[in-house]
This record gives C-alpha cells, sequence and structure tokens, in this order.
C-alpha cells in the first residue's frame, strides 16, 4: 500500500481524530468534535475523508478471547518447498476458510509464513493443526505458543 502521507497530509487534526477513534470507535461525531475543536460538521467532513481514503479501514468491537473461551494463542511458523503462484493461491484460500487464524503473513527470512491463531485449548489447536496441515503440502511446521501476552494493541503509532 501506498504511503498514506505522499497520498494524503495529515495534519494535527487528522491524526487527534484517528488516535481517538482507535482508542473508542463508538465515540460519536459529537464527542470527537469536542476532543480535537471542531466544529461537529468541519469533524464529520475530515472523518469521511479518512474513510474515503481507507485510512479508516473500518470500525469493530474489540473482543476478549479468554472470556470467550480463548485462552490459547499460538504462532505458527510455515516453511514450503512450493514457491508458486498455484500453491499459494490454494494455500491462503485454505487458510483463510480457518476462522481460528487471526493473522496470516508471508514472511522473508527463514519463515516463509507466519500464522497467530487462537484456540480454546491445546486440542482444539490441534484440530486446527490438522485442518492446516491438510490444506497444501508444507515442507515445515513449527509451533510457539504464548506463555504471557505482555502488550496486544490494535493502534497504529500516528505519524509524525
Amino acid at each position: 500500500m501506498e504511503d498514506v502521507d505522499r497520498k494524503t497530509k495529515l495534519d494535527r487534526l487528522d491524526r487527534h481524530i484517528l488516535s481517538l477513534l482507535q482508542e473508542d470507535a463508538s465515540l460519536s461525531n459529537a464527542e470527537i468534535s469536542e476532543r480535537v475543536g471542531l466544529s461537529p460538521n468541519a469533524c464529520w467532513r475530515r472523518t469521511r475523508r479518512l474513510e474515503e481514503q481507507r485510512i479508516i479501514r473500518c470500525r469493530v468491537a474489540l473482543l476478549n478471547a479468554e472470556a470467550l473461551g480463548l485462552k490459547v494463542t499460538v504462532f505458527v511458523g510455515i516453511r514450503t518447498n512450493e514457491h508458486n503462484e498455484q500453491w499459494l493461491k490454494r494455500f491462503a484460500a485454505g487458510v483463510n476458510r480457518i476462522p481460528e487464524v487471526v493473522e496470516f503473513y508471508r514472511m522473508s527470512g527463514d519463515i516463509d509464513y507466519m500464522l497467530k491463531i487462537v484456540a480454546r485449548d491445546i486440542e482444539d489447536y490441534d484440530r486446527v493443526y490438522k485442518q492446516l496441515i491438510a490444506v497444501a503440502p508444507l515442507h515445515d511446521v513449527s509451533s510457539s505458543f504464548a506463555m504471557e501476552r505482555i502488550k496486544s494493541t490494535t493502534a497504529l503509532p500516528m505519524p509524525g
């Protein structure tokens, strides 16, 4: 994705609006406008522009995984001997059908793909693992279980 600042110059007010929405997307336009010192109409126009430019991709509710019984977070490194578009399309489509995979990256270095998986427990992860290895031929699958979450945020740093 093209650097947003090259396409759109974000000023102090835009960054403040974005910071507030990253903290709490349920804030009303009136609350945001008051906090940033803009009229409600000017604030709405800025927010709308940020949405149209896809700087704001969507607004969501962040759920508590543990409260939903999802107590295990697993980072899975995958290596493959296949490096062609057909294999990647098959693999990506299969991984995208597994709801427990909440993040999926193509990597540089020793690992070809990295997945973040949430599961109820080790047995539940084993079920997901079996789905994963059935998707496409894999060379190596390495699972690392998170012992403690020290920092977890969806908030991006505001360019400055």
